[in-house]
């Protein structure tokens, strides 16, 4: 038995020692990455996970070590999520708030974004539900890292804008994506429109400012600048490569990467009205016969299959669209999907969804693409 002992440390002793060095070719060194909040989750390569910190106002990359595993045949099933994280992280259930799922496509692995405690006690922590249904912490104290923060982002205050006072700082960061080597961002920033996207090349580099983006609000019939995406997908339409983005009161909005210049104001192209009083949630785009489609979750009104047909020929919605109406793209709501909080591709074939079940439960199933 020694022998095999000593074979199985010299093993797991290779394993350590390679994923230290693909970190190292990203740039990213061991220490303290001092993660203020953990608010949004996007995968890089080689198993390095993007973690934005709106708190903070900066993102990380962290080498996750997760690496080995087969996304194609992985089924992720666990019934009470909320409750089963609570318990890795020591606290209950009521003491944490998932805010975001991102799976890892090397493997299929979940991770998973978390405030553990309230307040001035709120910490941030991460982690991985794996094949099995396995839950384990990723340490956030003593992992290589690489940081980049937003130089333009709002102060850490509660502000009075349009007679509603909120604190902008904690949507500095509402949702991430990698794709062709950099982490995209949006958020909210500083100044008089500050509703903004950055494009952060990895590996980072410092004092990225983004570029404040403008639409036109179908339901409220007025340009808009002040309020955040909510949730966005990048996507090559024809050739031309894109961000597609769903605000509140729900316009779907085109942004044609080559216009978000940093420090400068592009307006979208709103492709599409999907109805007022409502926040979209997440978003996801696949291919299915053919075709590709977005899949959006939603808070009021449930999961919406997005058709991108004609897209690239679309040239916006430029009138009003009253009385909670939709125009523009095409879609049909999944009456199966309905409670969905976040959701995330698995494979070709399949998604990750979080389920809200009742007023405590939040399941995590794995779903066929509609």
């Amino acid at each position: 038995m020694q022998p095999r002992r000593i074979f199985s440390c010299a093993i797991a002793g290779w394993l350590l020692s390679m994923s230290v060095g693909q970190a190292a070719e990203w740039g990213l060194k061991e220490g303290d990455p001092a993660i203020k909040s953990a608010t949004a989750l996007a995968f890089g390569p080689d198993g390095i996970v993007f973690v934005g910190d709106a708190k903070g106002a900066a993102i990380f990359a962290i080498d996750t070590g997760d690496t080995k595993g087969d996304a194609a045949k992985a089924e992720q099933n666990v019934a009470n999520l909320n409750g089963e994280v609570a318990k890795t992280l020591g606290t209950s259930a009521d003491k944490i708030t998932i805010n975001d799922l991102a799976v890892n496509p090397l493997t299929g692995n979940v991770f998973v974004a978390v405030t553990k405690g309230q307040g001035a006690d709120a910490a941030a922590a991460l982690v991985k539900v794996d094949a099995s249904g396995k839950l384990s912490e990723i340490s956030l104290k003593k992992v290589a890292f690489q940081k980049a923060e937003l130089a333009d982002a709002p102060e850490d205050k509660e502000v009075n804008r349009n007679g509603r006072t909120s604190n902008p700082r904690n949507d500095a960061i509402t949702d991430l994506a990698y794709a062709e080597g950099k982490v995209y961002v949006s958020g909210l920033a500083a100044g008089q429109s500050p509703s903004s996207v950055h494009q952060i090349p990895f590996p980072f580099s410092d004092g990225v400012n983004g570029t404040s983006v403008e639409i036109y609000h179908a339901a409220h019939g007025r340009s808009e600048d002040t309020s955040a995406i909510r949730t966005f997908v990048p996507l090559n339409i024809n050739g031309e490569a894109s961000l597609l983005a769903g605000f509140i009161c729900t316009p779907l909005v085109k942004f044609p990467i080559d216009t978000l210049k940093p420090g400068t104001k592009t307006k979208g192209t709103t492709v599409a009205e999907l109805g007022n009083r409502n926040k979209p949630l997440d978003m996801i785009t696949y291919q299915k016969d053919g075709k590709t489609f977005l899949l959006m979750s939603n808070s009021a009104r449930g999961v919406m299959k997005i058709s991108t047909e004609n897209i690239a020929k679309n040239e916006g919605l430029t009138t009003p669209v009253t009385g909670g109406g939709t125009a523009g793209q095409s879609f049909e709501t999944i009456k199966e999907l309905d409670g969905v909080v976040q959701l995330d591709r698995l494979n070709d074939t399949h998604a990750v969804i979080l389920v809200q079940s009742g007023t405590a439960s939040q399941d995590l199933r794995t779903v066929r693409l509609p």
